[in-house]
């Protein structure tokens, strides 16, 4: 019994030795799995394109530059020798002057991609527009150019509750606008006096650097005001091609300035103002007159002639600095100060619009402007309390393309509604223009 008993767990074992054998076997024979080719597919890098370089290609140094700082030194930085800084200045100071390097200023070294890392490139930025690229990799050249800019067309409007200032504030507005509109309406509308619940629209641009970059508003296209009941319409009209003169003029093509010019440069705001009884607190708050208006400006800006006349003066004291003065007619002449240089001579006639200088800070100024002094009948008074002669108004060649031109301008005003709140404002997506 019990030997059949140990043959029966012996067959029993043998049986399941083999059940476990066939099962690993098949598992062992199982046939390999067949798969597709596969391919990783290879994605270059995205190009990071800026001054016209594509970055990827260079070490990318940027910095601004510092006191003590000059071309060679900053060379010398990054690992170029004298002899080649020396060669880099003399063949491109046609096109850009080195010791013209303003501190504070960024600048962009493109640098090889090796472990030398040597300069390949300069570029400076002497404002958020322009760039000056000195470049060596191979030959040597330099050039200036703009970055791309936007401009995106924008409406507002407004309801006078104080002033034309705080309204453009509740709004979330730039005060550049307040100025911009006061410039436009200088002759008609007395912003001091405004009344509550006087009201306004306009359509105005404001400018992007590289698409993101905001860089300020750029101009007013178009207005209205509306001011005790009375509407004031303003478009902007270019009247000569030649020098890019531009000029606001109502729905019936009349000027909305007088016969001289409202200021003689595009400035960012009055500094200063005509002021008998200006009190200065360096001088022990003595009364100090100031029979001039100051437009603060960029150095560089260009200065016009704010009416036809003769040039009487193109000199240099130690108080005006550089200044041109002009004689319009028999009771009118104009002063312009601190003139970085002159562009005219003593006897030149000039036309209102004309370049006579260029802003800068020359003589006793504490920062860049052009004082512009106003004399009628050979005394100084303020030009902006004068009732000045009409401006002439668009040719009668020009007048039948300027009111075509201001008839989708004027729907898009009235269309714009005015609430009594703090604004409304819109920016229509299809009105982007892209400059290269």
């Amino acid at each position: 019994m019990e030997r059949k008993r140990i043959s029966r767990m012996g067959r029993e074992c043998i049986i399941l030795f083999a059940l476990l054998f066939t099962l690993v076997s098949c598992k062992d024979n199982k046939p390999e799995p067949v798969y597709e080719d596969e391919f990783a597919a290879i994605i270059p890098p995205e190009e990071l394109k800026e001054f016209g370089f594509n970055l990827n290609d260079y070490v990318v140094k940027r910095d601004t530059i510092r006191k003590g700082d000059s071309f060679g030194v900053i060379m010398e930085r990054y690992k170029v020798g004298y002899p080649k800084i020396f060669e880099i200045a003399e063949q491109t100071k046609n096109d850009f002057d080195i010791r013209k390097l303003q501190l504070g200023k960024p600048y962009t070294v493109l640098c090889s991609k090796d472990s030398l890392q040597q300069a390949l490139s300069f570029i400076y930025q002497p404002n958020r527009e322009e760039y000056v690229v000195l470049n060596f990799k191979d030959s040597i050249h330099a050039f200036t150019s703009r970055k791309p800019i936007t401009y995106v067309e924008k409406e507002f409007a407004g309801v006078i509750n104080s002033d034309l200032s705080q309204t453009l504030s509740d709004g979330g507005k730039s005060l550049i606008l307040a100025y911009k509109m006061s410039d436009i309406y200088a002759w008609t509308i007395d912003f001091t006096r405004l009344q509550k619940g006087d009201h306004f629209k306009i359509i105005y641009t404001d400018k992007y650097i590289d698409d993101t970059i905001y860089a300020g508003i750029d101009h007013i296209k178009a207005a209205y005001f509306e001011h005790k009941s009375e509407p004031f319409y303003a478009f902007e009209f270019e009247t000569d091609t030649v020098k890019g003169l531009r000029d606001y003029f109502n729905e019936e093509a009349k000027n909305l300035r007088r016969a001289f010019l409202k200021a003689p440069v595009e400035y960012k705001r009055i500094s200063s103002r005509y002021n008998l009884k200006r009190r200065i607190a360096l001088y022990g708050n003595k009364i100090r007159p100031h029979k001039g208006t100051d437009f603060a400006a960029n150095i560089g800006t260009p200065i016009r002639s704010t009416a036809n006349g003769t040039v009487t003066k193109s000199a240099y004291t130690r108080g005006n600095g550089n200044y041109v003065k002009i004689r319009h007619n028999s009771a009118y002449e104009t002063q312009y100060l601190h003139m970085k240089s002159q562009n005219v001579k003593v006897g030149q006639y000039v036309k209102q619009g004309d370049i006579i200088g260029w802003v800068g800070m020359t003589g006793n100024t504490s920062g860049p402007h052009v004082c512009y002094r106003f004399w009628k009948n050979g005394k100084q008074v303020d030009p902006f309390k004068q009732k000045l002669p009409e401006a002439e108004p668009i040719s009668d060649s020009l007048k039948a393309r300027y009111l075509d031109f201001i008839k989708p301008l004027k729907l898009q005003l009235d269309a714009i509604n005015v609430q009594n709140s703090n604004g409304l404002e819109s920016t229509p997506e299809d009105l982007i223009t892209q400059l290269d």
